[in-house]
């Protein structure tokens, strides 16, 4: 059951897998959390296709997907996993969903010998920066970050830097408690 401000009501809370026929779902979800990128339901596709295993769906029988996390190991450094995209509907934010789907994605064991978990967020995203130091807070982890994706080298002007986030994750036998 969720629990905390949000106004989404449920007794049952299932986080799983995406397959194929969540692609839409997951589009529509990720339009609805500004100031997120959009990309194109295909990208959404491919990631609920290619990548299920490093993607997690939140979701309530009573209102479909309330939750997304993106994501996949790293081809150059099998330690880490990144996180591409977190969304949270709005009727369910302030219940903690962002971090139980971390630590959800962490616990499986395609993540078994993961340990590092990386995202990259702008300076401005508040919210990012909450959720990912309250889960690091929370796994016992130490959280580190520095310019990754530069405004002027990268971006052409057009998209604030993004700071790649590392979060060293506590031995795999402990991160359950999260």
């Amino acid at each position: 059951m969720l629990d905390g401000s949000g106004t989404i009501q449920s007794t049952t809370l299932t986080l799983r897998k995406p397959t194929r026929e969540d692609g839409e779902a997951i589009w529509q979800l990720i339009r609805a959390c500004k100031p997120l990128d959009e990309n194109s339901m295909y990208c959404n596709l491919v990631q609920c296709d290619h990548f299920a295993d490093t993607c997690v769906i939140a979701e309530t029988p009573e209102h479909g997907v309330v939750g997304w996390v993106s994501g996949h190991m790293v081809p150059s450094d099998p330690d880490a996993i990144f996180v591409w995209q977190v969304a949270v509907s709005p009727d369910a934010r302030g219940m903690g969903l962002g971090g139980k789907m971390l630590s959800h994605l962490i616990n499986r064991d395609v993540a078994s010998d993961v340990t590092r978990l990386q995202t990259t967020i702008t300076l401005d995203n508040d919210a990012s920066w909450a959720l990912f130091r309250r889960f690091a807070s929370r796994m016992g982890g130490e959280l580190t970050h520095e310019p990754h994706f530069e405004r002027k080298d990268h971006f052409g002007g057009h998209h604030d830097t993004e700071h790649m986030v590392t979060i060293k994750l506590r031995e795999t036998g402990v991160r359950k408690a999260a």
